[in-house]
């Protein structure tokens, strides 16, 4: 792995954990608005940005009072989403269409976190699931013209 993405990594990282950690609280309840999802929308202009998302997950998640489940399911949620989002690419053009695409497969896999959610704290499933839907959807939704203005600056697929 090159340095520049190593680096380029790392602040993603940092961003993904400072901005976490600014809304901590609404980060691991059964509404979840985590505002740090909306750079789940980075592997739509360069499927190496993963690796910094992923360990931004994890060092957040790290900080979750449910410990090891937030660990284990909330980095695999993720994980799986952004690995799909990825293979996606070879079918879906455009980026507006990826980066619905991506909310899309966010949202529907947020099953994982209600499943970990009733298993760590008996939250009913289903309306787990509806609730932190609605959160991800929400914070990928808004984040699909923040992200969109964001790249016209800083040209995301060259960063990396």
């Amino acid at each position: 792995m090159k340095l520049k993405t190593i680096a380029t990594s790392g602040i993603i990282a940092a961003l993904y954990v400072a901005v976490s950690l600014v809304i901590l609280p609404f980060g691991f309840t059964n509404v979840q608005f985590r505002v740090s999802e909306m750079f789940n929308h980075l592997v739509v202009f360069n499927k190496k940005f993963i690796f910094g998302i992923v360990l931004g997950v994890f060092v957040v998640n790290l900080f979750s009072p449910l410990g090891m489940y937030d660990l284990f399911f909330g980095v695999g949620q993720s994980l799986l989403a952004l690995s799909i989002t990825i293979l996606s690419a070879k079918f879906i053009k455009g980026l507006l269409k990826r980066m619905i695409f991506n909310t899309l497969i966010f949202t529907f896999t947020m099953f994982i976190i209600a499943f970990e959610l009733n298993l760590a704290l008996k939250f009913p499933f289903l309306l787990t699931w509806l609730t932190v839907a609605i959160g991800e959807f929400v914070v990928m939704a808004v984040g699909i013209p923040v992200m969109i203005a964001l790249n016209k600056k800083l040209h995301f697929k060259k960063l990396i």
